[in-house]
């Protein structure tokens, strides 16, 4: 009996080991889609609004926030995608908003907050 639970335990394990190893691998690559140019426009967004610094540093995460819809047409919405930022003691966060045209990622709107307590 003990022959056979070992048996089992073998192939059970190795199992759950594969799928712990492709869950770890998809959570690496599920960045969303226009997030390469979300982290270059903010860099640059940021850039402009400090008035050009080379110690500006951009978060690599990019998080996908709930679509917008467009106001010239509401059966089209576009992707937004936040990044956050910051210089010396300064934190940002970006907002980048992208239409989405075959391939193409189509900035259409961008905002920056500082977070800042007055």
């Amino acid at each position: 009996m003990s022959r056979m639970i070992q048996s089992v335990r073998w192939p059970l394990a190795l199992s759950i080991l594969m799928l712990g190893g492709m869950a770890s691998a998809l959570a690496q690559t599920d960045s969303p889609v226009c997030a390469q140019e979300a982290r270059e426009q903010a860099q640059r967004l940021l850039d402009f609004h400090v008035g050009g610094d080379d110690r500006i540093f951009i978060d690599p995460e990019v998080v996908e926030k709930a679509p917008l819809r467009n106001p010239a047409n509401p059966k089209q919405s576009f992707q937004v995608l936040e990044v956050r930022g910051m210089i010396l003691k300064g934190q940002y966060r970006m907002r980048l908003i992208y239409y989405r045209f075959e391939d193409s990622c189509v900035l259409m709107g961008q905002e920056i907050l500082e977070y800042a307590s007055l």
